[in-house]
């Protein structure tokens, strides 16, 4: 009953299914994720996004390596059920009706949360209008502004008309929702019988609100000339409260969601520090990402578990007696998922990949912060490791944001790249990464690999999704990692860049640090050492999949910013 939802979670995307394109990437995972421990714990909560109807993009790469984009189509009614309830927001002085499709997700235990995508394509809407829940981080400053517009304020008014009445938090998933606190703090202040919102009114909205922020990085803060938001919001006494709208001409929607948020987190505990150091006045706290276990785990694991450890589903943190489970029996799982992946990235790339052969996986959004191409920065050597040691190969996948050349850019060079270092080691790019690629890259390759240049990887999810598999990271100390990482048991660090508060990030001392650690630590256990390598496994299970999921993250948010 809609009377029960006391929690409401609004995200820019939710990815709940491969065939919903309604994701881009970590942030879109993580929230779907977050979803469906909800439904496990019986949380309740109710989520609220777009609903894009073009998605994404579709990927392809033409003969060069570079990328192209086209719109996604998908047939809504096959995933989603209109809901008869309307709601509408004002965009420079036009009424914009919106419409939501509603998703039922079902937890292990059988309890739901309902999730809204909402939806401008109406015909009572102009034609500019009905495209504004069309395009996920589409378009330009102006559209995006739109459509944050629809997803905060329309998302609250949308939730009243479908009856939630009772809700007593709101958590902003990043600054993109930052406009539900105008919205509640406007309609705090109309309760109350006041034109315009007061202090009373931001202590009231601060009660109700909570925030997590998600990246280092400045490009993820969206920022608005004040002109332009005046110009589609219309002005409004609450942009001349200084302590709510910040500042410089400029609408930053991180420090709106911070100045109206009681409760505020970063996404590690690395990452709360770089973000209380980011935004000195306010409190931060931080809650490390997990990933939904269930979901991401692979069919010949998901045996392992029923078999050795009943009920982990229910309780992720059963998961440390993964130990228990023979070695014999763990290695028999993974190449089982090893073996489903190397045929379809045979088939795919025609890459002539073999199965027994040490792969390397690294699948996530082509930036360049991310150093995707880092292990080839000595390409002589790589190969010299690779003839000399033991062989590599390494299956790459990622989506470069359409306005990102720089990204681009890279997915080409690494596509160049695959003939250079042939043919001691083989390399595959695979087009479209998307839920069910990432579950089958995560779990079918050796080990994972991550080389960010730090801080700026807030947490990163995919390393944790491999853990669930048994498949140990090799990783930059940076994000989840610096809390993952037990060197030689849970997996391998390069260089120690995370910990040294000091030290920056140095690309050629990085790369020499991760040939080190492939020649003399990974590959040898591989090859020579395979008993000790299984134990590897078997701890990436036992101690990272047991905890960095989202059913103890969700715990973590109910205690400490929902109902603490």
């Amino acid at each position: 009953m809609t009377e029960q939802r006391t929690v409401a979670y609004f995200s820019m995307e939710i990815g709940l299914e491969p065939g919903m394109p309604t994701y881009s990437g970590g942030l879109g995972v993580l929230a779907g994720d977050t979803v469906r421990s909800a439904a496990d714990l019986n949380v309740p909560l109710v989520a609220v996004s777009l609903l894009h109807r073009a998605g994404y993009f579709d990927q392809r790469l033409d003969p060069s390596g570079w990328q192209t984009e086209q719109p996604v189509r998908w047939v809504i009614e096959d995933y989603l059920r209109e809901m008869p309830a309307r709601a509408s927001v004002t965009i420079e002085g036009r009424t914009v009706h919106i419409r939501a499709w509603e998703r039922q997700v079902m937890g292990c235990g059988g309890a739901t949360v309902p999730v809204y995508f909402l939806d401008s394509d109406l015909p009572e809407n102009s034609e500019w209008d009905r495209t504004l829940t069309h395009f996920l981080y589409g378009g330009d400053s102006h559209y995006r502004l739109c459509q944050e517009v629809v997803l905060g304020v329309g998302g609250v008014r949308l939730l009243a008309a479908l009856g939630y009445d009772h809700l007593e938090r709101f958590h902003m998933n990043e600054g993109h929702a930052s406009f539900l606190a105008l919205e509640l703090l406007e309609e705090h202040a109309r309760q109350a019988g006041r034109a315009s919102p007061n202090q009373d009114d931001v202590e009231a909205v601060r009660r109700r609100c909570v925030f997590t922020t998600h990246t280092p990085v400045p490009a993820g803060h969206d920022q608005f000339p004040l002109e332009l938001v005046t110009r589609v919001m219309g002005d409004r006494d609450v942009f001349r409260m200084k302590d709510v709208f910040c500042c410089d001409g400029l609408l930053n929607m991180t420090y709106l969601a911070l100045n109206l948020s009681h409760y505020v987190n970063g996404v590690a505990k690395r990452h709360g520090e770089i973000s209380q150091s980011m935004f000195a006045r306010h409190a931060i706290d931080s809650i490390t990402n997990g990933v939904h276990v269930a979901t991401w785990t692979s069919a010949p694991f998901r045996t392992l578990f029923e078999q050795y450890i009943p009920g982990w589903q229910h309780d992720n943190f059963s998961l440390r007696y993964a130990l228990n489970i023979p070695k014999s029996e763990v290695w028999q799982a993974h190449m089982a998922a090893k073996q489903a992946l190397i045929e379809h990235v045979n088939r795919e790339a025609n890459a002539g990949m073999n199965v027994d052969v040490l792969t390397l996986g690294f699948a996530r959004r082509a930036a360049t912060y991310k150093r995707a191409d880092l292990l080839f920065d000595d390409i002589e050597r790589l190969r010299a490791i690779s003839r000399n040691n033991g062989a590599i190969q390494v299956v790459y996948a990622g989506k470069a944001h359409p306005c990102d050349h720089d990204g681009k850019l890279l997915i080409q060079r690494l596509h160049q790249l695959q003939q250079q270092v042939k043919p001691e080691v083989r390399v595959a790019y695979l087009e479209n990464y998307d839920m069910a690629l990432g579950q089958l890259v995560t779990a079918g390759v050796d080990v994972w690999l991550n080389t960010p240049e730090p801080p700026q990887e807030a947490s990163g999810t995919s390393g944790m999704k491999a853990a669930v598999n048994g498949v140990p990271s090799l990783s930059i100390l940076d994000g989840w990692w610096i809390e993952g990482c037990i060197e030689g048991v849970t997996g391998w660090s390069i260089g120690d860049n995370g910990r040294d508060r000091n030290t920056h990030a140095d690309r050629a001392r990085d790369a020499a640090a991760l040939y080190d650690k492939l020649e003399h630590a990974v590959i040898p256990a591989f090859y020579r050492e395979r008993d000790r390598f299984i134990d590897v496994m078997r701890h990436a299970i036992a101690l990272n999949g047991s905890f960095f999921n989202t059913q103890r993250m969700m715990q973590e948010y109910v205690l400490k910013a929902y109902f603490g």
